[in-house]
Protein backbone atom coordinates (compact mmCIF):
# COMPACT_ATOMS: atom_id res chain seq x y z
CA UNK A 1 0.00 0.00 0.00
CA UNK A 2 1.87 3.03 -1.22
CA UNK A 3 -0.43 5.68 -2.56
CA UNK A 4 -4.11 6.27 -3.17
CA UNK A 5 -5.76 8.35 -5.86
CA UNK A 6 -6.59 11.94 -4.99
CA UNK A 7 -10.33 11.36 -5.25
CA UNK A 8 -10.02 8.45 -2.83
CA UNK A 9 -8.07 10.52 -0.37
CA UNK A 10 -10.60 13.31 -0.54
CA UNK A 11 -13.45 10.86 -0.15
CA UNK A 12 -11.83 9.48 2.99
CA UNK A 13 -11.17 12.94 4.37
CA UNK A 14 -7.41 12.53 4.04
CA UNK A 15 -5.17 14.77 2.01
CA UNK A 16 -1.83 13.10 1.79
CA UNK A 17 0.20 10.94 -0.54
CA UNK A 18 2.54 11.32 -3.43
CA UNK A 19 0.90 11.65 -6.79
CA UNK A 20 2.03 10.59 -10.23
CA UNK A 21 4.25 13.19 -11.82
CA UNK A 22 2.88 13.31 -15.36
CA UNK A 23 5.65 15.36 -16.92
CA UNK A 24 8.57 14.22 -14.80
CA UNK A 25 11.95 14.14 -16.52
CA UNK A 26 13.91 11.07 -15.48
CA UNK A 27 17.61 11.20 -14.74
CA UNK A 28 20.56 8.82 -14.89
CA UNK A 29 20.11 8.33 -11.15
CA UNK A 30 16.52 7.18 -11.75
CA UNK A 31 17.83 4.65 -14.26
CA UNK A 32 20.49 3.42 -11.86
CA UNK A 33 17.85 2.93 -9.17
CA UNK A 34 15.17 1.39 -11.35
CA UNK A 35 16.87 -0.82 -13.92
CA UNK A 36 18.97 -3.97 -14.01
CA UNK A 37 22.19 -2.10 -14.66
CA UNK A 38 25.51 -3.66 -15.79
CA UNK A 39 26.52 -3.29 -12.14
CA UNK A 40 23.61 -5.48 -11.00
CA UNK A 41 22.88 -7.94 -13.79
CA UNK A 42 25.73 -10.40 -13.21
CA UNK A 43 24.99 -11.36 -9.61
CA UNK A 44 21.96 -12.73 -7.75
CA UNK A 45 21.29 -12.11 -4.07
CA UNK A 46 20.89 -15.29 -2.01
CA UNK A 47 20.59 -13.98 1.54
CA UNK A 48 20.79 -10.87 3.72
CA UNK A 49 22.17 -11.20 7.25
CA UNK A 50 21.67 -7.78 8.76
CA UNK A 51 21.63 -5.90 12.02
CA UNK A 52 20.06 -2.58 12.94
CA UNK A 53 20.30 -0.50 16.11
CA UNK A 54 18.27 2.72 16.25
CA UNK A 55 19.02 5.60 18.61
CA UNK A 56 15.76 7.33 19.46
CA UNK A 57 17.34 10.45 20.94
CA UNK A 58 19.70 11.06 18.03
CA UNK A 59 17.20 9.80 15.41
CA UNK A 60 19.99 7.72 13.97
CA UNK A 61 20.64 4.10 13.14
CA UNK A 62 23.66 1.89 12.71
CA UNK A 63 24.26 -1.70 11.76
CA UNK A 64 25.62 -4.01 9.09
CA UNK A 65 24.50 -6.19 6.22
CA UNK A 66 26.20 -9.32 4.95
CA UNK A 67 25.05 -9.89 1.37
CA UNK A 68 25.46 -13.46 0.12
CA UNK A 69 25.23 -13.77 -3.65
CA UNK A 70 25.93 -15.97 -6.66
CA UNK A 71 27.53 -14.97 -9.97
CA UNK A 72 25.04 -15.67 -12.78
CA UNK A 73 27.27 -14.94 -15.77
CA UNK A 74 30.98 -14.70 -16.45
CA UNK A 75 32.33 -11.18 -15.98
CA UNK A 76 35.78 -9.55 -15.91
CA UNK A 77 36.88 -6.85 -13.47
CA UNK A 78 33.32 -5.88 -12.52
CA UNK A 79 31.95 -3.05 -10.47
CA UNK A 80 29.17 -3.87 -8.01
CA UNK A 81 26.38 -1.40 -7.33
CA UNK A 82 25.05 -1.34 -3.76
CA UNK A 83 22.31 1.13 -2.95
CA UNK A 84 22.43 3.28 0.20
CA UNK A 85 20.64 6.61 0.10
CA UNK A 86 22.00 9.85 1.51
CA UNK A 87 22.60 10.87 4.21
CA UNK A 88 23.35 7.28 5.30
CA UNK A 89 27.04 6.34 5.17
CA UNK A 90 28.96 3.18 4.49
CA UNK A 91 31.49 3.00 7.33
CA UNK A 92 33.29 -0.11 6.20
CA UNK A 93 33.17 -2.48 3.24
CA UNK A 94 34.53 -5.99 3.24
CA UNK A 95 34.24 -8.88 0.81
CA UNK A 96 35.17 -12.53 0.31
CA UNK A 97 36.83 -11.50 -2.96
CA UNK A 98 39.60 -8.97 -3.70
CA UNK A 99 38.34 -5.37 -3.67
CA UNK A 100 40.42 -2.95 -5.72
CA UNK A 101 38.54 0.10 -4.45
CA UNK A 102 35.18 1.28 -3.24
CA UNK A 103 33.55 4.66 -2.93
CA UNK A 104 30.20 6.08 -1.98
CA UNK A 105 28.82 8.51 -4.53
CA UNK A 106 25.38 9.96 -3.84
CA UNK A 107 22.92 7.15 -3.23
CA UNK A 108 25.27 4.39 -4.38
CA UNK A 109 28.28 2.43 -3.17
CA UNK A 110 30.56 1.35 -6.02
CA UNK A 111 32.79 -1.66 -5.32
CA UNK A 112 35.34 -2.54 -7.98
CA UNK A 113 37.25 -5.79 -8.23
CA UNK A 114 40.15 -6.79 -10.51
CA UNK A 115 39.07 -10.41 -10.30
CA UNK A 116 37.43 -12.38 -13.10
CA UNK A 117 34.21 -13.99 -11.88
CA UNK A 118 32.73 -17.23 -13.19
CA UNK A 119 29.08 -18.21 -13.35
CA UNK A 120 28.07 -20.27 -10.30
CA UNK A 121 30.67 -18.84 -7.91
CA UNK A 122 29.39 -17.65 -4.54
CA UNK A 123 30.67 -14.72 -2.48
CA UNK A 124 29.74 -12.28 0.29
CA UNK A 125 29.87 -8.55 0.77
CA UNK A 126 29.74 -7.02 4.25
CA UNK A 127 28.88 -3.37 4.74
CA UNK A 128 28.77 -1.52 8.06
CA UNK A 129 26.53 1.54 7.90
CA UNK A 130 25.36 4.41 10.08
CA UNK A 131 23.74 7.82 9.94
CA UNK A 132 20.56 9.82 10.32
CA UNK A 133 18.15 8.36 7.78
CA UNK A 134 15.47 10.24 5.89
CA UNK A 135 12.59 10.90 8.26
CA UNK A 136 9.14 10.18 6.88
CA UNK A 137 6.89 13.22 6.94
CA UNK A 138 3.76 11.17 6.39
CA UNK A 139 4.46 7.45 6.46
CA UNK A 140 3.75 5.21 4.70
CA UNK A 141 3.16 7.46 1.67
CA UNK A 142 6.38 9.46 1.50
CA UNK A 143 8.72 6.85 2.99
CA UNK A 144 11.48 6.98 5.57
CA UNK A 145 12.03 6.29 9.26
CA UNK A 146 9.53 7.10 11.96
CA UNK A 147 10.74 8.21 15.41
CA UNK A 148 7.70 8.98 17.55
CA UNK A 149 6.13 8.26 20.93
CA UNK A 150 3.27 5.95 21.80
CA UNK A 151 0.29 7.14 23.86
CA UNK A 152 2.25 6.60 27.07
CA UNK A 153 5.26 8.57 25.88
CA UNK A 154 7.47 5.55 25.14
CA UNK A 155 9.78 5.58 22.10
CA UNK A 156 8.24 3.98 19.01
CA UNK A 157 10.26 3.46 15.86
CA UNK A 158 9.79 1.91 12.44
CA UNK A 159 10.29 2.57 8.74
CA UNK A 160 8.16 2.51 5.59
CA UNK A 161 9.98 2.37 2.27
CA UNK A 162 7.97 0.74 -0.53
CA UNK A 163 8.25 3.71 -2.86
CA UNK A 164 11.53 5.25 -1.77
CA UNK A 165 13.27 1.89 -1.38
CA UNK A 166 14.88 -0.10 1.43
CA UNK A 167 18.18 1.62 0.64
CA UNK A 168 16.80 4.67 2.46
CA UNK A 169 18.31 2.98 5.53
CA UNK A 170 19.92 -0.34 4.57
CA UNK A 171 22.72 -1.11 2.10
CA UNK A 172 21.05 -3.53 -0.34
CA UNK A 173 20.58 -4.41 -3.97
CA UNK A 174 17.48 -2.25 -4.12
CA UNK A 175 15.57 -3.55 -7.10
CA UNK A 176 12.30 -5.46 -6.93
CA UNK A 177 13.40 -8.15 -9.40
CA UNK A 178 16.10 -9.54 -7.09
CA UNK A 179 14.85 -10.99 -3.81
CA UNK A 180 17.18 -12.95 -1.51
CA UNK A 181 16.19 -16.52 -2.44
CA UNK A 182 17.17 -17.94 0.94
CA UNK A 183 15.53 -15.17 2.98
CA UNK A 184 17.06 -13.04 5.70
CA UNK A 185 18.29 -12.99 9.25
CA UNK A 186 17.66 -9.67 11.00
CA UNK A 187 19.06 -8.68 14.38
CA UNK A 188 17.28 -5.74 16.03
CA UNK A 189 19.21 -4.20 18.93
CA UNK A 190 17.09 -2.23 21.39
CA UNK A 191 17.26 -0.74 24.90
CA UNK A 192 16.30 -3.32 27.52
CA UNK A 193 12.85 -1.77 28.12
CA UNK A 194 11.82 -1.96 24.42
CA UNK A 195 11.07 -4.83 22.03
CA UNK A 196 12.32 -5.33 18.48
CA UNK A 197 9.90 -7.03 16.06
CA UNK A 198 10.93 -8.13 12.59
CA UNK A 199 9.77 -10.31 9.73
CA UNK A 200 9.40 -14.06 10.04
CA UNK A 201 9.95 -15.92 13.30
CA UNK A 202 11.78 -14.90 16.46
CA UNK A 203 14.71 -17.29 16.80
CA UNK A 204 16.73 -15.72 19.61
CA UNK A 205 16.63 -13.06 22.32
CA UNK A 206 19.92 -12.10 23.96
CA UNK A 207 20.43 -9.57 26.77
CA UNK A 208 23.79 -7.83 26.92
CA UNK A 209 24.10 -5.17 29.60
CA UNK A 210 21.35 -2.62 29.05
CA UNK A 211 20.57 -3.80 25.51
CA UNK A 212 18.61 -6.68 23.98
CA UNK A 213 19.21 -8.31 20.61
CA UNK A 214 16.15 -9.84 18.95
CA UNK A 215 16.97 -12.18 16.06
CA UNK A 216 14.31 -12.80 13.42
CA UNK A 217 14.55 -15.19 10.48
CA UNK A 218 12.68 -15.37 7.17
CA UNK A 219 13.16 -18.56 5.18
CA UNK A 220 11.27 -17.45 2.05
CA UNK A 221 12.36 -14.97 -0.62
CA UNK A 222 11.44 -11.47 0.52
CA UNK A 223 11.44 -8.14 -1.29
CA UNK A 224 13.78 -5.53 0.19
CA UNK A 225 10.94 -3.05 0.83
CA UNK A 226 9.29 -5.63 3.08
CA UNK A 227 12.28 -5.90 5.43
CA UNK A 228 11.10 -3.77 8.35
CA UNK A 229 12.21 -3.47 11.99
CA UNK A 230 9.64 -2.24 14.55
CA UNK A 231 10.80 -1.06 17.98
CA UNK A 232 8.49 -0.17 20.82
CA UNK A 233 6.80 -1.18 24.05
CA UNK A 234 5.26 -4.26 22.47
CA UNK A 235 3.39 -7.14 24.06
CA UNK A 236 2.65 -10.37 22.26
CA UNK A 237 -0.20 -12.84 21.97
CA UNK A 238 -0.54 -15.85 19.70
CA UNK A 239 -3.08 -18.08 17.98
CA UNK A 240 -3.19 -20.68 15.22
CA UNK A 241 -5.18 -21.05 12.01
CA UNK A 242 -6.07 -24.43 10.55
CA UNK A 243 -5.40 -23.78 6.90
CA UNK A 244 -4.86 -25.63 3.66
CA UNK A 245 -1.24 -26.48 4.53
CA UNK A 246 -1.87 -27.33 8.18
CA UNK A 247 -1.47 -25.17 11.26
CA UNK A 248 -0.39 -21.60 10.57
CA UNK A 249 1.13 -19.72 13.49
CA UNK A 250 -0.54 -16.35 14.12
CA UNK A 251 1.65 -13.85 15.94
CA UNK A 252 0.40 -10.47 17.17
CA UNK A 253 2.55 -7.62 18.54
CA UNK A 254 0.73 -4.54 19.86
CA UNK A 255 1.16 -1.69 22.29
CA UNK A 256 0.53 -2.91 25.84
CA UNK A 257 -2.40 -0.51 26.36
CA UNK A 258 -4.13 -1.83 23.20
CA UNK A 259 -3.98 -5.52 24.09
CA UNK A 260 -7.71 -5.95 24.81
CA UNK A 261 -8.71 -4.01 21.68
CA UNK A 262 -6.35 -6.09 19.57
CA UNK A 263 -7.64 -9.39 20.89
CA UNK A 264 -11.14 -8.35 19.83
CA UNK A 265 -10.35 -6.70 16.47
CA UNK A 266 -7.88 -9.34 15.32
CA UNK A 267 -10.61 -11.98 15.47
CA UNK A 268 -11.17 -10.92 11.85
CA UNK A 269 -7.87 -12.52 10.86
CA UNK A 270 -9.13 -16.10 10.66
CA UNK A 271 -12.18 -15.32 8.47
CA UNK A 272 -9.86 -13.25 6.28
CA UNK A 273 -7.33 -16.07 5.92
CA UNK A 274 -10.11 -18.56 5.24
CA UNK A 275 -11.53 -16.38 2.47
CA UNK A 276 -8.17 -15.70 0.86
CA UNK A 277 -7.08 -19.32 0.97
CA UNK A 278 -10.35 -20.19 -0.78
CA UNK A 279 -9.78 -17.67 -3.57
CA UNK A 280 -5.98 -17.54 -3.84
CA UNK A 281 -4.70 -20.82 -2.43
CA UNK A 282 -2.64 -21.51 0.70
CA UNK A 283 -1.10 -18.62 2.60
CA UNK A 284 2.33 -18.36 0.92
CA UNK A 285 4.54 -18.19 4.03
CA UNK A 286 3.57 -20.95 6.46
CA UNK A 287 7.23 -21.43 7.38
CA UNK A 288 7.54 -17.78 8.38
CA UNK A 289 4.15 -17.41 10.18
CA UNK A 290 1.48 -14.72 9.81
CA UNK A 291 2.05 -11.62 11.89
CA UNK A 292 0.23 -8.35 12.58
CA UNK A 293 2.39 -5.65 14.14
CA UNK A 294 0.93 -2.40 15.42
CA UNK A 295 2.70 0.42 13.63
CA UNK A 296 3.00 4.19 14.06
CA UNK A 297 1.39 4.68 10.63
CA UNK A 298 -1.71 3.36 8.86
CA UNK A 299 -0.41 0.12 7.41
CA UNK A 300 1.79 -1.72 4.91
CA UNK A 301 2.11 -5.23 3.50
CA UNK A 302 5.46 -6.16 5.04
CA UNK A 303 5.85 -9.86 4.36
CA UNK A 304 4.95 -12.08 7.34
CA UNK A 305 4.87 -8.86 9.44
CA UNK A 306 1.88 -6.83 8.28
CA UNK A 307 1.92 -3.28 9.65
CA UNK A 308 -1.36 -2.33 11.35
CA UNK A 309 -2.35 1.19 12.38
CA UNK A 310 -6.07 1.44 11.69
CA UNK A 311 -7.06 2.29 15.25
CA UNK A 312 -8.85 -1.00 15.97
CA UNK A 313 -11.91 0.00 13.99
CA UNK A 314 -13.68 -1.18 10.86
CA UNK A 315 -13.42 0.56 7.54
CA UNK A 316 -10.51 2.74 6.45
CA UNK A 317 -9.88 4.83 9.56
CA UNK A 318 -13.58 4.42 10.27
CA UNK A 319 -14.72 5.32 6.74
CA UNK A 320 -16.04 3.20 3.90
CA UNK A 321 -14.09 3.99 0.74
CA UNK A 322 -16.83 2.53 -1.47
CA UNK A 323 -19.46 4.90 -0.10
CA UNK A 324 -21.90 2.00 0.11
CA UNK A 325 -21.66 1.13 3.79
CA UNK A 326 -20.36 -2.36 2.96
CA UNK A 327 -16.78 -1.50 3.89
CA UNK A 328 -17.77 -0.73 7.48
CA UNK A 329 -18.33 -4.43 8.15
CA UNK A 330 -14.62 -5.25 8.28
CA UNK A 331 -11.22 -3.76 9.04
CA UNK A 332 -9.76 -2.38 5.81
CA UNK A 333 -6.12 -2.65 6.89
CA UNK A 334 -6.38 -6.25 8.11
CA UNK A 335 -8.05 -7.31 4.86
CA UNK A 336 -6.21 -5.19 2.30
CA UNK A 337 -2.67 -5.43 3.67
CA UNK A 338 -3.02 -9.16 4.31
CA UNK A 339 -4.27 -9.64 0.75
CA UNK A 340 -0.84 -8.43 -0.31
CA UNK A 341 0.71 -11.58 1.13
CA UNK A 342 -0.51 -13.22 -2.08
CA UNK A 343 -0.24 -10.30 -4.51
CA UNK A 344 2.93 -8.26 -3.77
CA UNK A 345 4.77 -10.65 -1.48
CA UNK A 346 4.17 -14.06 -3.06
CA UNK A 347 3.85 -12.67 -6.59
CA UNK A 348 5.98 -9.53 -6.90
CA UNK A 349 6.31 -7.18 -9.87
CA UNK A 350 9.83 -7.03 -11.27
CA UNK A 351 9.47 -3.30 -11.94
CA UNK A 352 7.53 -0.67 -10.01
CA UNK A 353 5.85 0.36 -13.24
CA UNK A 354 3.88 -2.90 -12.92
CA UNK A 355 2.77 -2.22 -9.38
CA UNK A 356 -0.84 -2.75 -10.48
CA UNK A 357 -0.11 -6.47 -10.03
CA UNK A 358 0.14 -5.73 -6.32
CA UNK A 359 -2.63 -3.19 -5.90
CA UNK A 360 -5.31 -4.17 -8.42
CA UNK A 361 -5.53 -7.77 -7.28
CA UNK A 362 -5.32 -6.76 -3.63
CA UNK A 363 -7.98 -4.09 -4.03
CA UNK A 364 -10.14 -6.77 -5.63
CA UNK A 365 -9.36 -9.06 -2.70
CA UNK A 366 -11.58 -6.73 -0.66
CA UNK A 367 -14.47 -7.64 -2.98
CA UNK A 368 -13.69 -11.35 -2.80
CA UNK A 369 -13.39 -11.26 0.98
CA UNK A 370 -16.74 -9.48 1.21
CA UNK A 371 -18.33 -12.17 -0.94
CA UNK A 372 -17.16 -14.94 1.41
CA UNK A 373 -17.63 -12.97 4.63
CA UNK A 374 -21.01 -11.48 3.71
CA UNK A 375 -22.65 -12.25 0.36
CA UNK A 376 -22.27 -11.72 -3.38
CA UNK A 377 -24.78 -8.88 -3.53
CA UNK A 378 -22.76 -6.88 -0.99
CA UNK A 379 -19.52 -7.72 -2.82
CA UNK A 380 -20.88 -6.47 -6.15
CA UNK A 381 -22.19 -3.33 -4.47
CA UNK A 382 -18.75 -2.65 -3.00
CA UNK A 383 -17.05 -3.32 -6.36
CA UNK A 384 -19.29 -0.82 -8.12
CA UNK A 385 -18.93 1.71 -5.30
CA UNK A 386 -15.17 2.01 -5.51
CA UNK A 387 -15.39 3.09 -9.17
CA UNK A 388 -16.55 6.49 -8.02
CA UNK A 389 -13.04 7.29 -6.86
CA UNK A 390 -11.30 6.49 -10.16
CA UNK A 391 -9.51 9.59 -11.45
CA UNK A 392 -8.49 8.43 -14.96
CA UNK A 393 -5.61 10.90 -14.79
CA UNK A 394 -2.78 8.88 -16.34
CA UNK A 395 -2.35 5.19 -17.25
CA UNK A 396 -2.06 2.60 -14.51
CA UNK A 397 1.26 1.28 -15.84
CA UNK A 398 4.17 3.63 -15.18
CA UNK A 399 7.53 4.15 -16.90
CA UNK A 400 9.85 1.16 -16.87
CA UNK A 401 13.40 1.11 -15.54
CA UNK A 402 13.21 4.30 -13.45
CA UNK A 403 11.35 3.30 -10.23
CA UNK A 404 8.18 4.95 -11.46
CA UNK A 405 4.65 4.01 -10.50
CA UNK A 406 1.60 4.65 -12.63
CA UNK A 407 -1.67 6.18 -11.53
CA UNK A 408 -3.17 5.51 -8.13
CA UNK A 409 -6.08 4.20 -10.18
CA UNK A 410 -4.22 0.90 -9.96
CA UNK A 411 -6.38 0.38 -6.85
CA UNK A 412 -10.06 0.93 -7.81
CA UNK A 413 -9.75 0.94 -11.60
CA UNK A 414 -7.53 -2.12 -11.59
CA UNK A 415 -9.99 -3.93 -9.34
CA UNK A 416 -12.84 -2.86 -11.64
CA UNK A 417 -10.94 -4.31 -14.60
CA UNK A 418 -10.59 -7.65 -12.80
CA UNK A 419 -14.28 -7.57 -11.87
CA UNK A 420 -15.07 -6.99 -15.56
CA UNK A 421 -12.83 -9.88 -16.63
CA UNK A 422 -14.67 -12.07 -14.14
CA UNK A 423 -18.00 -11.16 -15.79
CA UNK A 424 -16.67 -12.06 -19.23
CA UNK A 425 -15.37 -15.43 -18.04
CA UNK A 426 -18.81 -15.98 -16.49
CA UNK A 427 -17.61 -19.01 -14.54
CA UNK A 428 -16.63 -18.27 -10.95
CA UNK A 429 -14.98 -21.64 -10.48
CA UNK A 430 -12.72 -21.04 -13.47
CA UNK A 431 -12.00 -17.48 -12.27
CA UNK A 432 -11.09 -18.82 -8.84
CA UNK A 433 -8.80 -21.45 -10.35
CA UNK A 434 -7.02 -18.74 -12.34
CA UNK A 435 -6.35 -16.77 -9.13
CA UNK A 436 -5.16 -19.90 -7.34
CA UNK A 437 -3.10 -20.88 -10.37
CA UNK A 438 -1.33 -17.52 -10.45
CA UNK A 439 -0.22 -18.02 -6.84
CA UNK A 440 0.83 -21.60 -7.46
CA UNK A 441 2.59 -21.22 -10.80
CA UNK A 442 4.33 -17.95 -9.85
CA UNK A 443 4.94 -19.03 -6.25
CA UNK A 444 7.62 -16.84 -4.61
CA UNK A 445 8.52 -15.28 -7.96
CA UNK A 446 8.90 -11.84 -9.48
CA UNK A 447 6.88 -11.30 -12.66
CA UNK A 448 6.05 -8.88 -15.46
CA UNK A 449 2.70 -7.53 -16.59
CA UNK A 450 2.95 -9.56 -19.79
CA UNK A 451 3.34 -12.79 -17.86
CA UNK A 452 0.22 -12.09 -15.83
CA UNK A 453 -1.80 -10.94 -18.86
CA UNK A 454 -0.86 -13.98 -20.93
CA UNK A 455 -1.51 -16.36 -18.04
CA UNK A 456 -5.05 -15.07 -17.50
CA UNK A 457 -5.89 -15.15 -21.21
CA UNK A 458 -4.51 -18.67 -21.64
CA UNK A 459 -6.25 -20.13 -18.59
CA UNK A 460 -9.54 -18.39 -19.40
CA UNK A 461 -9.39 -19.40 -23.05
CA UNK A 462 -10.24 -15.78 -23.93
CA UNK A 463 -7.97 -13.14 -25.45
CA UNK A 464 -8.00 -10.34 -22.89
CA UNK A 465 -5.11 -8.40 -24.45
CA UNK A 466 -7.43 -5.61 -25.59
CA UNK A 467 -9.02 -5.41 -22.15
CA UNK A 468 -5.61 -5.04 -20.49
CA UNK A 469 -4.58 -2.42 -23.05
CA UNK A 470 -7.81 -0.51 -22.48
CA UNK A 471 -7.70 -0.33 -18.70
CA UNK A 472 -3.98 -0.47 -17.93
CA UNK A 473 -2.46 1.55 -20.78
CA UNK A 474 -5.09 4.23 -21.47
CA UNK A 475 -7.31 6.49 -19.40
CA UNK A 476 -10.35 5.71 -21.55
CA UNK A 477 -13.37 3.85 -20.20
CA UNK A 478 -15.39 2.04 -22.89
CA UNK A 479 -18.68 3.69 -23.81
CA UNK A 480 -21.44 1.43 -25.10
CA UNK A 481 -23.77 3.56 -27.19
CA UNK A 482 -27.17 2.08 -27.89
CA UNK A 483 -30.70 2.74 -29.04
CA UNK A 484 -33.69 0.51 -28.57
CA UNK A 485 -36.91 0.21 -30.51
CA UNK A 486 -39.00 -2.54 -29.01
CA UNK A 487 -37.16 -5.84 -29.52
CA UNK A 488 -34.57 -4.19 -31.75
CA UNK A 489 -31.28 -3.11 -30.13
CA UNK A 490 -28.67 -1.09 -32.00
CA UNK A 491 -25.26 -0.65 -30.36
CA UNK A 492 -21.54 0.08 -30.74
CA UNK A 493 -18.42 0.87 -28.66
CA UNK A 494 -16.75 4.27 -28.58
CA UNK A 495 -13.74 5.49 -26.58
CA UNK A 496 -12.02 2.12 -26.96
CA UNK A 497 -8.69 0.70 -28.12
CA UNK A 498 -8.58 -1.03 -31.48
CA UNK A 499 -10.03 -4.55 -31.55
CA UNK A 500 -11.31 -4.50 -27.99
CA UNK A 501 -12.78 -7.92 -27.22
CA UNK A 502 -15.24 -7.17 -24.42
CA UNK A 503 -18.61 -8.93 -24.76
CA UNK A 504 -21.39 -7.78 -22.45
CA UNK A 505 -24.37 -9.69 -21.05
CA UNK A 506 -27.69 -7.90 -21.20
CA UNK A 507 -31.07 -8.69 -19.64
CA UNK A 508 -29.31 -11.23 -17.42
CA UNK A 509 -28.72 -13.86 -20.12
CA UNK A 510 -28.21 -12.53 -23.65
CA UNK A 511 -24.65 -11.67 -24.73
CA UNK A 512 -23.68 -9.05 -27.27
CA UNK A 513 -20.24 -8.45 -28.78
CA UNK A 514 -19.91 -4.73 -29.45
CA UNK A 515 -17.28 -3.32 -31.81
CA UNK A 516 -16.74 0.21 -33.08
CA UNK A 517 -19.21 -0.52 -35.88
CA UNK A 518 -22.95 -0.31 -35.37
CA UNK A 519 -24.69 -3.66 -34.95
CA UNK A 520 -28.29 -4.66 -34.47
CA UNK A 521 -29.70 -7.64 -32.59
CA UNK A 522 -33.17 -8.85 -31.73
CA UNK A 523 -33.96 -8.93 -28.03
CA UNK A 524 -35.97 -11.66 -26.36
CA UNK A 525 -38.38 -9.06 -25.04
CA UNK A 526 -39.34 -5.52 -25.85
CA UNK A 527 -39.14 -4.03 -22.36
CA UNK A 528 -36.40 -1.46 -21.61
CA UNK A 529 -33.00 -3.14 -21.72
CA UNK A 530 -31.20 -3.92 -18.46
CA UNK A 531 -27.42 -3.71 -18.59
CA UNK A 532 -25.19 -5.63 -16.19
CA UNK A 533 -23.56 -2.89 -14.12
CA UNK A 534 -20.76 -5.19 -12.95
CA UNK A 535 -18.91 -4.41 -16.19
CA UNK A 536 -16.75 -1.31 -15.95
CA UNK A 537 -18.39 0.16 -19.02
CA UNK A 538 -20.30 3.41 -19.41
CA UNK A 539 -23.69 3.05 -21.11
CA UNK A 540 -25.03 5.90 -23.25
CA UNK A 541 -28.43 5.93 -24.89
CA UNK A 542 -28.48 7.73 -28.24
CA UNK A 543 -31.24 8.55 -30.72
Amino acid sequence: MKKLPLTLLLASGLAFGQFFEKDKVFTRQDTLKGSDTPFRNFWDVKKYNLSVEPDFTQKSIKGSNIISFEIIKDVKNPTFQIDLQQPMKADKVGASFPVAEYKQDGDFIWIRSNKNFKKGEKYTLEIAYSGNPVIAKNAPWDGGWVFTNDEKGNPWMSVADEGIGASVWLPVKDIWSDEPDEGIVMKIITPKDLVGVGNGRLTDKKITGDKVTYTWEVKSPINPYSIIPNIGKYVNFKDTFNGEKGKLALDYWVMDYNLDKAKKQFQQVKPMLSAFEYWFGPYPFYEDSYKLVESPYLGMEHQSSVAYGNGYQNGYLGRDLSGTGVGLNWDFIIVHESGHEWFANNITAKDQADMWIHESFTNYSEVLFTERYMDKKSADLYAMGIRKIVANDVPIIGKYGVRNEGSGDMYPKGASMLHTIRQVINNDDKFRQILRGLNKDFYHQTVTTRQVEEYISKKAGIDFSGVFNQYLRTTKIPVLEYSQLGEKLKFRYTNVVKNLNLPVRIDGEQTINPTEEWQTVKLKKGSPIEFNRNYYVNYKRVQ
